[in-house]
């Protein structure tokens, strides 16, 4: 049974992401399952830190953004946003090129919480990262009203 509140398009979620972070790193939304989202990210010059391996930031950039896409697409977007309260990570192995697959689950889906769990590979599919999100469940708003404060 799918999680999603409304039937996933790839190519919606690479459309609302765009001019955003998601896309000036390079995450693509690459595959959705009933329960799940997947998406790469290469490990280049806009994702190494100093010693040219992946920077532990743009793991959680990917991780955030694969939960928090993920999670919105769990509740009814005319009524609710889902926001990152918190995150933490485990860095398991350095990667120095080629790209990322990272796969988001939920843990809990509940009223004013979500937790996800998403699972960063390389492409021998060995771990690079473990993340888990909480996301809040919060009224939606106008954007202007949030710019506003």
């Amino acid at each position: 049974m799918s999680i999603w509140y409304v039937p996933v398009s790839l190519e919606a979620l690479r459309e609302q992401n765009r001019r955003t972070l998601v896309e000036q790193i390079g995450i693509e939304f690459t595959a959705v399952g009933e329960d799940w989202l997947a998406g790469t990210m290469p490990v280049d010059e806009r994702t190494h830190q100093p010693f040219g391996i992946l920077h532990g930031g743009a793991s959680l950039a990917l991780a955030e953004s694969l939960g928090s896409v993920a999670g919105n697409l769990c509740v009814d977007f005319t009524k609710f946003r889902c926001v990152g309260q918190e995150i933490n990570a485990n860095h398991l192995r350095p990667i120095a090129s080629g790209i990322v697959t990272g796969t988001a689950r939920a843990i809990h889906l509940g009223t004013r919480s979500q937790v996800w769990q998403i699972e960063i590979a390389n492409p021998a599919r060995r771990l690079v990262c473990v993340a888990r999100l909480t996301l809040a469940v919060i009224p939606a708003v106008e954007p202007a009203l949030v710019a506003a404060g």
